[in-house]
C-alpha cells in the first residue's frame, strides 16, 4: 500500500529526521519527502500492505507534523 499524505514541514532537516523516526517507529514502512511540491509531500509505502491512516496521521501529530491524506487519483 501507497499513501501520501500534504504535511506542513519545510524544513530538510526535520523531514530527514522525521523519515528516520518512522523506519524505526514502523517496520516495513518507506518514508520519503518532496519538500519541493507545494503539499510538502510524505510519502509512505508499506511493504505488509497495511496503513492504518488515522494511526499513522496521530503519531504524525505527536511529532510535530500536521498531515492530510491525499486522494488516490
Amino acid at each position: 500500500m501507497i499513501a501520501v499524505f500534504k504535511t506542513n514541514i519545510n524544513c530538510p532537516d526535520q523531514a530527514k529526521q522525521l523519515v528516520q523516526q518512522i523506519h524505526k517507529t514502523f517496520a516495513g514502512y518507506k518514508a520519503n519527502f518532496d519538500l519541493d511540491d507545494c503539499d510538502k509531500i510524505l510519502r509512505i509505502v508499506a511493504d505488509n500492505g497495511n496503513i492504518v491512516i488515522t494511526h499513522f496521521i496521530s503519531w504524525l501529530k505527536n511529532n510535530g507534523c500536521h498531515a492530510a491524506i491525499l486522494p488516490d487519483n
